[in-house]
């Protein structure tokens, strides 16, 4: 299934009529990963974000109790409009549930973080295929031994994630995905995955598998999935984000973030 925009993927994901990933859903519109949080710790994460903007490029943010994201899809509703939410207690996933309408306080802050997807169009335009779109599953994400900045509570082990990319084409997939910082921008490492601490390609933290043909490099990203593995390692009482892959689609295209 595809839509003609955001708004058309938000409508029929508020209708649960789409319920999973979210890769290619709505082509050329910006995805979003979503962390929501206690009022508490808002200052902390944006400092958190500010310091780590690679795995962490803010989009936008709601006010507590607010759920519309104004800058990025003023008519949506952040409750119900991702096809999957996570919610984590002290620190463990303890369900996962498509709205959070029943979740919700007047004392909860949203943010919106910059997500790869963004960047595949314009990889997908330059002939460089996307395998787990090719493969229809979700994308592969790795928690690496590269340790985030901290700031206040938060702290932990950045996320990637990785998309197999032909030796030949490695320079101009490096060269594209640089053009959009705002959504993680250039890979943060090529090649041998062990020297980020994993170990086995085949078996993914987050997302799912893909095939490494030969002649591909596996190529890693900062991942907008990196606040999960945080909120795991300092566990806060109560945290709500998307399910990985499960993102928020927006109203902005995603040539309007590209440099």
């Amino acid at each position: 299934m595809v839509f003609k925009n955001g708004e058309e993927a938000r409508a029929a994901i508020r209708l649960e009529k789409w319920t999973g990933p979210t890769p290619g859903l709505a082509y050329g519109y910006t995805q979003a990963n979503l962390v929501v949080l206690p009022a508490k710790y808002a200052l902390d994460f944006l400092i958190f974000c500010q310091r780590n903007p690679k795995p962490c490029p803010i989009l936008d943010i709601c006010e507590p109790g607010k759920f519309t994201p104004i800058l990025t899809a003023p008519m949506a509703d952040i409750r119900t409009d991702i096809p999957k939410y996570r919610v984590y207690r002290d620190g463990i996933l303890v369900e996962e549930v498509n709205n959070i309408l029943n979740l919700w306080s007047e004392d909860l802050v949203s943010f919106l973080l910059g997500c790869s997807f963004t960047f595949e169009k314009a990889l997908s335009d330059a002939g460089i295929g996307i395998r787990h779109i090719e493969e229809d599953r979700n994308v592969p994400m790795y928690i690496t031994n590269i340790e985030t900045i901290p700031a206040g509570i938060f702290k932990g082990p950045m996320v990637v994630s990785m998309r197999p990319i032909p030796k030949h084409l490695v320079e101009q997939t490096i060269a594209i995905t640089a053009r959009f910082p705002r959504v993680h921008g250039a890979p943060i490492h090529v090649g041998d995955p062990e020297k980020l601490g994993i170990r086995d390609l085949s078996k993914p933290d987050f997302g799912e598998s893909v095939t490494l043909k030969e002649g591909e490099v596996p190529v890693f990203w900062a991942c907008g999935v990196t606040p999960q593995a945080v909120i795991m390692h300092v566990k806060p009482e109560f945290v709500i984000t998307h399910a990985p892959g499960c993102m928020f689609i927006t109203d902005i295209k995603d040539d309007d973030l590209e440099l």
